[in-house]
């Protein structure tokens, strides 16, 4: 769990300063990870429920083909592949987003606020769900 917090902070250190770096916001507002986290935990709201399930589902997806569309390009070790990649075999979206919440509940809104949903999904992900 630690690990995943640490990964979130770090990687959003790195967008935050990558975003002032281009004297750009450092996140959209709307899609940070406060505003996610708060969208998937209303539980008894179909659409938000709907949209939260979306979302996570595409970053993961996303970053899953990036991983794929990498391994393929560059010259990656197998080590280094698995290094990056995510192991979600029989792995419910609904379990993602519950570890989500949890994790995201350790964080202060105001870094949840200034990081962006990807970040905090992806480093959720991969403290729970990393290919040892």
């Amino acid at each position: 769990m630690k690990l995943s917090l640490a990964l979130v902070a770090s990687l959003a250190l790195g967008v935050t300063l990558s975003a002032q770096a281009q004297n750009a916001p450092a996140t959209d507002p709307s899609f940070s990870a406060y505003s996610l986290a708060q969208q998937c935990s209303q539980k008894s709201d179909n659409t938000a429920q709907g949209q939260c399930v979306g979302a996570v589902r595409g970053i993961v997806r996303g970053y899953q083909y990036g991983v794929l569309f990498l391994s393929q390009r560059a010259s990656l070790s197998d080590a280094e592949t698995k290094r990056v990649s995510l192991c979600l075999t029989d792995t419910q979206v609904s379990s993602i987003v519950d570890d989500f919440l949890a994790d995201a509940k350790q964080v202060s809104e105001a870094d949840l606020k200034r990081t962006p949903a990807e970040v905090a999904v992806l480093g959720s992900v991969h403290g729970h769900h990393a290919c040892s």
